[in-house]
């Protein structure tokens, strides 16, 4: 039997991959968990996500699983050993792919990223980078603000924009030819940052995870290591939340569109 493509997060930011992914491969079947009463992972421990990844792995676990998808900066830089021995199929995390697509678009090798304070302050795109361009200067970024800003839906608004002057200024002034979104909600802020590095007068490539986890799960498959589901059958996308899933409805209409389906709340 084909089975399902399990996507976590901590919480609504992971449907931007999933969404890529489903418009990617729209024949396929996938199943979301947000694990909205713990969120954010960005403030915890890296035992605490560990704990919270291994819980958010074992719920999905539960069900036909070809790929896990793990569709969170933090847990991605945390905890991917903790969860690649808990299931029997590929394991995907935004990290290595991202940093992937940042050192093939890179033609000067400087590179930015900007992310969580959690996912920045791991070094984790840094050190994914220089081990495929060791040559590569790595110029990193904090921008905490970017998530409550995207929750809020206030994308394309003069707030947003003075926010990533400020926190963009380090990255740009480095003069980066290739900046990874390090952060799933980050992508929703694609043309403002397009807009400010225009105005910088900068040409800089922007590194979706989205994109980059999509390119990954397709080469995947074209290895033969995932089946693929036949062209033209109707995919299908199946959420489930820990807490407020009235609230994952709201907000995630802005990162999946309409439509996404039912939500379910679940106890881990």
């Amino acid at each position: 039997m084909n089975g399902v493509i399990g996507v976590f997060d901590s919480g609504i930011g992971g449907l931007t991959v999933a969404r890529e992914l489903a418009s990617r491969f729209p024949a396929e079947e996938f199943v979301y968990l947000g694990d909205t009463a713990r969120l954010p992972y960005g403030s915890k421990s890296p035992e605490t996500v560990r704990s919270y990844a291994v819980r958010c792995t074992a719920f999905l676990a539960r069900f036909p699983l070809k790929t896990l998808v793990v569709a969170c900066n933090t847990v991605s830089s945390m905890a991917l050993p903790n969860i690649a021995g808990m299931v029997s199929v590929p394991v995907l995390g935004v990290i290595e792919p991202g940093a992937a697509t940042a050192v093939r678009r890179s033609v000067s090798g400087r590179i930015g990223v900007i992310g969580q304070p959690v996912t920045i302050n791991s070094g984790a795109y840094e050190q994914a980078i220089k081990r495929l361009r060791p040559e590569a200067v790595v110029t990193s970024a904090v921008s905490p603000l970017l998530v409550p800003l995207a929750e809020e839906g206030w994308m394309g608004s003069p707030v947003v924009r003075l926010v990533l002057e400020r926190y963009l200024a380090p990255v740009l002034a480095a003069d980066v030819d290739s900046l990874v979104l390090g952060c799933t909600h980050y992508p929703l802020f694609k043309a403002d940052i397009a807009a400010v590095t225009r105005q910088r007068g900068l040409a800089v490539e922007l590194v979706d995870s989205a994109s980059a986890v999509a390119d990954e799960l397709e080469r995947l498959i074209n290895a033969g290591l995932i089946k693929r589901r036949p062209d033209g059958g109707q995919g299908s996308i199946r959420c489930f939340v820990t807490d407020s899933p009235a609230s994952f409805a709201s907000v995630g209409a802005r990162f999946w569109g309409a439509g996404f389906g039912a939500i379910e709340q679940v106890d881990l």
